[in-house]
């Protein structure tokens, strides 16, 4: 009778966890060479354009971290929903040190989200 117990005890064990690992090998985590790096727009939040000003980052250096910048992928959330967030970083021609946090969009769009100075804290009255 012992023997049974244990199997009843057991075999939900080893289901659940043969379904957590199964389910883990299904998340899809795109590679940093999978993001489209030439979106046909880029459109910005209020909050982007905002911080931009702020921390005195044009838009040239945010084209230029989207085209050459590295995925964080401790700061993306590329399972987000509706739209997988990517934070990129990387060192503007003028020598700043940037992420630029963006959205991927439907029909090949991208939202600039916040862009953020990782050497300097500006003082920003952002909404």
């Amino acid at each position: 009778m012992k023997r049974n117990y244990r199997w009843v005890v057991l075999l939900p064990l080893l289901l659940a966890a043969f379904w957590l690992i199964s389910r883990q090998k299904s998340i899809h985590i795109p590679a940093e060479d999978q993001l489209d790096r030439h979106p046909r727009a880029v459109k910005y939040s209020k909050h982007a354009r905002c911080r931009m000003e702020c921390r005195h980052i044009d838009e040239s250096e945010v084209q230029e971290i989207i085209r050459d910048g590295k995925v964080n992928m401790a700061k993306s959330e590329p399972d987000s929903h509706p739209d997988p967030k990517y934070a990129l970083e990387g060192v503007t021609h003028d020598g700043q040190r940037v992420r630029v946090v963006i959205a991927t969009a439907p029909n090949n769009t991208m939202v600039v989200v916040t862009v953020i100075d990782l050497d300097t804290e500006w003082t920003c009255h952002c909404e």
